[in-house]
């Protein structure tokens, strides 16, 4: 297939877009390099990346996607603390942007759509939540999420088939790593300083799912029958991995020796939510997720160990989103709706 990879140098893209090509896909992408100073360390396995088109998702055009296949949707702004930083942008970019993208698709012939969601929609739920369950966004990035999945639908016809993946929480080992996710931020806590000591008492549930097994879902779905994709839902991960936070901070200070842990009192944040994922499994029969929690953080400890992260390294701006736009806004390399502005 001739794929177009939306977001291809952040943290899901950089995976993704190399497994795509070794897939025999022919892949071009775009990125606008936000967080392009961020590499913490290379991959020898991959020896091709995709073309890139360095530019803004809103600045795309109907003739930019002629004659590809599917469209693969990630490039926006990504997590929570983000998306309260600056709800106004993250409107533009990740509703507005993602709609008119998906409209441009359509009108352009490509067939496939797939749009990387979040299991973040759930926000606070009772119970085991799956694709039916009613969503209750808590956060402005998770609220843009719920609102494309209900505009994107719409645009569902014989000629266009939009997918929906919320992905559950990521963590894992990338070359443009992020910090700011609760596994990988943990593994770099006990890493750089042996110990973590939490601020809230890791009460909260949350779903977590590799970076890798998120890639191999988008795999699947753009050569799955039409028929098993057509404008569904899919919670990717694997409802065996349903955790409290504690057990996550507990798994991770297994995995680096001699850690101390230690919780705080309960948080004002309460989302708190558990998912089911057995929908993917039944119309994505060949998807399984290869990655358990103590597997991945092996994983990020052979990398630090690999690299010899320094706390310095750990801390870059590039590995935290919201400090990295901070920081291009603060210098004036970014106006107020996160374009670049001219040196």
């Amino acid at each position: 297939m001739r794929v177009f990879l939306t977001g291809s140098a952040g943290y899901i893209g950089c995976v993704l877009g190399p497994l795509l090509l070794r897939d025999g896909h022919d892949v071009v992408s775009l990125d606008t390099g936000f967080y392009r100073e961020g590499w913490l360390f290379s991959d020898p396995s991959v020896t091709t990346e995709p073309a890139l088109i360095v530019r803004d998702l809103r600045t795309i055009t109907r003739e930019d996607l002629v004659g590809f296949d599917a469209v693969v949707h990630l490039a926006e702004l990504s997590n929570d603390p983000l998306g309260e930083h600056n709800p106004e942008v993250t409107h533009d970019i990740n509703h507005t942007g993602s709609v008119r993208l998906a409209k441009l698709a359509k009108a352009a012939g490509v067939r496939r759509f797939i749009y990387t969601s979040s299991c973040s929609v759930y926000g606070i739920a009772d119970g085991v939540v799956s694709e039916t369950s009613i969503t209750s966004p808590q956060t402005a990035y998770a609220r843009c999420k719920v609102l494309v999945e209900r505009d994107v639908s719409l645009l569902a016809d014989d000629q266009f088939t939009p997918t929906f993946l919320r992905n559950a929480t990521a963590y894992g080992a990338s070359p443009r790593m992020r910090f700011d996710i609760v596994l990988n931020n943990l593994a770099g806590h006990a890493w750089t300083s042996g110990k973590i000591a939490m601020t809230s008492d890791g009460t909260p549930w949350r779903p977590l799912v590799h970076v890798r097994d998120i890639c191999q879902a988008i795999q699947r779905v753009l050569v799955a029958p039409t028929e098993a994709i057509h404008n569904e839902t899919f919670n990717v991960g694997d409802t065996r991995a349903n955790y409290q936070v504690r057990e996550v901070a507990e798994a991770v200070a297994k995995e680096f020796h001699g850690c101390a842990l230690s919780f705080g009192a309960a948080d004002r944040d309460n989302r708190s939510y558990r998912v089911n994922f057995e929908k993917i499994h039944t119309h994505l029969p060949s998807f399984k997720c290869r990655w358990g929690l103590q597997e991945g953080a092996a994983e990020l400890r052979r990398v630090f160990q690999r690299i010899a992260m320094t706390r310095e390294t750990f801390e870059f701006r590039a590995f935290t989103r919201v400090k990295c736009l901070s920081h291009l806004t603060n210098t004036g390399q970014l106006d107020g709706r996160f374009f670049w502005t001219e040196t």
